[in-house]
């Protein structure tokens, strides 16, 4: 009887965390003894292939991945402010108020310690499957061929996930003889620009052998497709174009200690028009393949005439948390062993039954007010560009009618700041008075469940220390809206996205803008994205009626910043803003505002709407990247620490 991926892969991220992780320095085979072992027929090469997806699929706690826990988006109580024993690491979230180090850096995915993935160690298995996928004589060579572009690429991968938090790194290819010298282990750093061929090489072999899309969901889902390679290799190289590490001058004189520098001294703008083909090819093969933007679809428990509003809520919802099989713009997603199991960290109590049940749920992951600021208006502008939209006020109190009923709870008091916002604000973020349409009720939207979160007597209110939002803002968009939380904890689980077709779209309009592309070019793919959010045109927002900035869009720098928002709301909480931001350099203009939330517990809303701020964060330009544990440079003197550090 065959056995499906998901079962195999579980198998083996049990055994691989069971074994304890080496310095990189050790870049020698795990357990030598046992490699003919492994590959002693089809079935134990098949496991040794599992192992290498193994890293890929413990790094599924978004709170683990920088992209998500150090870029403002969502923060987390300090450490005398939380009683957490339900076993979430603040690692992350911490490193915003200064605790990052170089002594015992937080998220080390260059040792594998503090919350991080041990990634080199990941390599060395790669690099293992390679020098020995011919020992197995009974591995046909098609099938042979699959398993050699499946590591391929992972190898690459683990490189790229180095390469973003660490920028230039060193390349490990081969494994070393078990009896290599000292000497011939201390590695040292690549240049950058080394760093990126050797990656896109990788994912350049595996393509042709890799199938475009998996035709057996059910027994290999979650495995490398030529959809998923050709998008990673567009990631790949828009990141090595954009500023983080294309010409950075605070990078100038950065260089290993025989004077090789790691970084380009100039901007190349022709690592625009690279990355440009790649995100080409990229979008022309999911389209060609039948990706499109993912629309919902009511289900038989809906009323036939689910009202509009709902409808474009849901879409934006379950663009995220609809079954990878049934949704159309899914490229990749991860862990498809267990699901999206963490819901309970994102929602709040939403009943009496759910306010008596605080051990199935935290809620704890709290969304900062600026955030919720960064989505427009229902006219696709920012807020503070909508000539329609009363900024000043935003904090003014509102009650809501029922012109607003799917939206805010009809007669509920709030701010103005809730009203008038696009789509994808209501699916993103849950907020005091904000409607939540699911949660098992799904017969009468008029009645929907609603937050109530003013003071602790309020269903959504702060109960004790390790139940509290911080904010008064929960993270929406993670969590099922067919997921229940009430007496108990009915989870219906999804697939959480390392890339989407709506991201594609998006990075393929920034790269073209930075060519220079004329905007009549770039619109489109910007476009089609605000369509699906059902939110105006740029050209239709931006009007002189409507627009204190009509003319934004025509420049080169208007229309960056307008690309730059557009991906920062239709990604948020996917772990990918974080990344942009950093490799934009625009993170610390970010962290320089106070992190700010209302003031929870309150019951009254004009005590309750006035912003407090939690803290300041803490973030310079030696954070961009990330610091090498200062323990690894007495045992490798080739090494470089990152600047400033």
């Amino acid at each position: 009887m065959k056995t499906s991926y998901s079962k195999f892969l579980y198998m083996a991220v049990l055994i691989i965390s069971t074994v304890s992780c080496k310095k990189y320095l050790n870049v020698t085979p795990d357990n030598v003894g046992t490699i003919d072992y492994a590959f002693r027929n089809r079935n134990e090469a098949e496991n040794y292939l599992f192992t290498c997806y193994s890293t890929l699929q413990q790094m599924n706690t978004p709170w683990l991945d920088a992209g998500f826990s150090t870029s403002g988006e969502i923060i987390y109580p300090a450490p005398n402010e939380i009683n957490d024993n339900q076993g979430l690491n603040p690692v992350g979230f911490n490193i915003m108020r200064g605790t990052q180090n170089a002594g015992k850096p937080g998220l080390n995915y260059w040792d594998g310690t503090e919350g991080g993935q041990a990634i080199f160690k990941a390599i060395r298995r790669c690099n293992t499957m390679l020098e020995n996928i011919d020992k197995p004589i009974d591995l046909g060579e098609s099938e042979k061929k699959r398993w050699i572009a499946e590591t391929k690429f992972l190898k690459a991968y683990y490189h790229f996930y180095l390469f973003r938090m660490y920028g230039p790194i060193p390349i490990i290819d081969v494994n070393l003889p078990i009896n290599s010298s000292i000497e011939d282990v201390k590695v040292k750093r690549a240049p950058v620009d080394s760093v990126v061929n050797y990656m896109v090489r990788l994912i350049d072999e595996a393509i042709p052998n890799l199938p475009i899309q998996i035709q057996n969901p059910q027994l290999e889902l979650g495995r490398i497709t030529g959809l998923i390679a050709l998008s990673v290799k567009a990631q790949i190289l828009t990141t090595a174009a954009s500023p983080l590490f294309n010409g950075n001058p605070d990078y100038i004189g950065f260089s290993n200690k025989d004077g090789q520098p790691l970084f380009n001294q100039a901007k190349d703008n022709t690592k625009w028009d690279r990355a440009a083909q790649a995100c080409s090819e990229a979008l022309n093969a999911c389209l060609a393949n039948g990706l499109r933007l993912h629309t919902f679809t009511p289900t038989a428990a809906m009323p036939a005439n689910l009202p509009k509003e709902l409808k474009d809520v849901l879409t934006m919802q379950t663009a995220i948390t609809e079954k990878w099989e049934l949704n159309t713009e899914l490229i990749w997603g991860l862990n498809p062993v267990f699901g999206f199991g963490l819901q309970e960290r994102f929602i709040p109590r939403l009943s009496a039954a759910s306010a008596t049940n605080l051990s199935s749920a935290q809620g704890t992951l709290s969304v900062p007010i600026a955030q919720q600021e960064l989505f427009y208006t229902a006219n696709g502008l920012p807020i503070e560009e909508d000539k329609t939209w009363d900024y000043r006020n935003r904090y003014a109190l509102k009650t809501a009618t029922a012109t607003d009923q799917y939206h805010v709870h009809n007669g509920y008091e709030t701010v103005a700041a809730h009203f008038k916002r696009e789509p994808r604000f209501y699916a993103a973020i849950a907020f005091d008075g904000g409607v939540w349409y699911g949660n098992g009720e799904l017969n009468n939207p008029t009645n929907a469940f609603y937050v109530q979160a003013k003071g602790t007597t309020s269903y959504a209110g702060p109960k004790d220390q390790s139940h509290t939002n911080i904010t008064g803002y929960w993270v929406k968009k993670l969590v099922n809206y067919l997921t229940v939380y009430g007496t108990q904890m009915t989870y219906e689980n999804f697939h959480f996205p390392l890339m989407r077709l709506s991201d594609l779209y998006l990075m393929y309009a920034e790269v073209l803008n930075e060519q220079g592309k004329n905007y009549s070019e770039v619109l489109p793919y910007i476009d089609i994205v605000r369509a699906r959010a059902n939110i105006p045109a740029i050209e239709d927002a931006y009007t002189p009626a409507l627009s204190t900035n009509p003319s934004k869009y025509t420049t080169q720098s208007g229309l960056r910043q307008i690309i730059h928002q557009e991906r920062r709301i239709e990604l948020a909480f996917e772990c990918v803003p974080g990344w942009d931001l950093r490799r934009w350099k625009e993170l610390q203009g970010v962290m320089s505002k106070p992190i700010q939330g209302w003031n929870i517990y309150n019951e009254q809303s004009v005590n309750y709407y006035r912003p407090l701020t939690l803290f300041v964060p803490v973030f310079s330009a030696k954070n961009y990247l990330w610091p090498i544990n200062s323990d690894n440079f007495p045992v490798n003197n080739n090494l470089v620490q990152n600047p400033l550090w």
